[in-house]
């Protein structure tokens, strides 16, 4: 495994990291301890979970698992705070202090350990002040509960405020941020991708295979059957299957027959090889999806690749928006 540094600070990481947010929901417990399992015996040593997937579950599955195979000391684990928590509590949400604290807490408990490595805000919040995040955040560390903090989804003008805030304060600064980025939705690589090059910030993806439109197996057809995850749950899911992203995957399948692979595995590498990306997060339902993330790591990406990549979706461009829409209550419903 080719570890690589996570942004300035001296921890290593894998190239892949291990989402866990299907874990106590759609992946059993049984199955998700075997997939962290297999993950970590792999070489994986990043693990990602949040506060709000399945409302706590997901962390305590987390933690039961690494428990189990008492590996806690090997895995960089991290989790975010910020979603709804209880429905009938204003104060059960957001980016307070009082909130930032509570949760840090609860996280601790379900997943069964003293410390988290890395804490994040899982999304901005305008009325709230980022002094005040960050001065929670800041005092966490001291307390030892937490070793980095991060951020999820901030546009770069709000991470480099962060940035400016903890300067003026003497605070503990963001070391990473979680943005949504794929094939599809390449518009971070305009302002938000050289922000993290130029302050060392370490830059962990979130949903490369664009939630799994870049597997290649939906299609217009599909979507019209009305069958399927992106028109149950979540309406935002649908809104991003637009015509020219079925366009977009057809023109993609050629490439990655070219390097005889699966389009997953020919996206997910892509991820993974872009300049400035530290470590995408697959969020596998099953032991095979995670076995078909791993094999990316064994594809390399030519330049020829990447200028056939980029004849189909430009670079800065987007053909489903990823990066948007997403800032409601409406997303923490897992």
């Amino acid at each position: 495994m080719d570890y690589r540094n996570f942004g300035r600070t001296g921890v290593k990481v894998s190239p892949l990291c291990l989402g866990c947010m299907m874990f106590g929901g759609e992946t059993n417990p049984k199955d998700s301890y075997a997939i962290i399992d297999r993950a970590i015996d792999a070489g994986i040593n990043f693990l990602d979970v949040a506060n709000v997937y399945n409302r706590g579950r997901s962390e305590e599955v987390t933690g039961e698992a690494l428990k189990r195979n008492g590996k806690r000391e090997r895995i960089f684990l991290s989790t975010k705070v910020h979603g709804t928590m209880a429905d009938d509590d204003p104060n059960a949400q957001g980016n307070s202090r009082r909130h930032i604290i509570e949760q840090c807490n609860s996280s601790l408990r379900r997943l069964q350990t003293d410390y988290i490595d890395l804490y994040q805000i899982h999304r901005p919040q305008s009325d709230t002040p980022i002094d005040e995040t960050l001065r929670a955040f800041d005092d966490l560390i001291h307390a030892g509960k937490v070793r980095y903090i991060g951020a999820s989804t901030f546009a770069a003008w709000q991470f480099t405020e962060s940035l400016w805030v903890a300067k003026e304060l003497g605070l503990n600064r963001f070391v990473s941020e979680q943005p949504p980025y794929n094939i599809l939705d390449r518009r971070i690589e305009r302002e938000l991708i050289p922000m993290t090059q130029t302050y060392g910030v370490a830059l962990i993806p979130w949903s490369p295979l664009a939630g799994g439109m870049l597997t290649g197996k939906y299609s217009k057809e599909w979507k019209a059957s009305g069958t399927a995850r992106y028109n149950r749950a979540k309406p935002l899911w649908s809104q991003r299957l637009t015509d020219a992203a079925f366009i977009a995957v057809e023109a993609l399948k050629p490439i990655a027959e070219m390097k005889a692979c699966p389009l997953s595995q020919l996206s997910l590498a892509w991820c993974v090889q872009q300049p400035g990306v530290t470590s995408p997060i697959v969020g596998p339902r099953t032991m095979a999806q995670l076995e078909d993330n791993l094999k990316a790591l064994d594809i390399a990406i030519t330049d020829d690749d990447r200028r056939s990549i980029d004849t189909v979706v430009p670079p800065g461009r987007m053909v489903s928006p990823y990066y948007e829409a997403d800032f409601g209550p409406h997303l923490f419903t897992w």
